[in-house]
C-alpha cells in the first residue's frame, strides 16, 4: 500500500525525495516497505526512503525486528503506485 511518504520526504530546493536516514539529505534511490505486525494489519505498508549509502543499514534495522517486507527502487515504487 502506498503511504505517501515518498512525496512527504522531499528536499525543498529540488523537490526530490531524500533519504530517511537521520541527518541525510541525499536523494533517495530505494523504497523500503515495512510494517510492524503488532500495530499494522498485514497488508499495510509504511515506507522509508534510502540513498545507496544507507539502504543496507536501514534494511538491516527493519529486518532484525521482522518489519521489512520489500525493497524496491524508487522508480519501481512510483511506477507501481501510478498503475494503481
Amino acid at each position: 500500500m502506498f503511504t505517501g511518504l515518498v512525496s512527504d520526504t522531499t528536499n525543498a530546493v529540488n523537490e526530490a525525495p531524500v533519504c530517511s536516514a537521520k541527518g541525510c539529505r541525499t536523494p533517495a534511490v530505494w523504497v523500503l516497505a515495512w510494517n510492524n505486525p503488532t500495530l499494522h494489519t498485514p497488508e499495510r505498508r509504511k515506507t522509508w526512503l534510502a540513498c545507496e549509502e544507507h539502504r543496507e543499514h536501514l534494511s538491516q534495522f527493519l529486518a532484525v525486528r521482522g518489519f521489512l517486507k520489500d525493497v524496491v527502487t524508487l522508480e519501481q515504487w512510483e511506477r507501481s503506485a501510478a498503475e494503481g
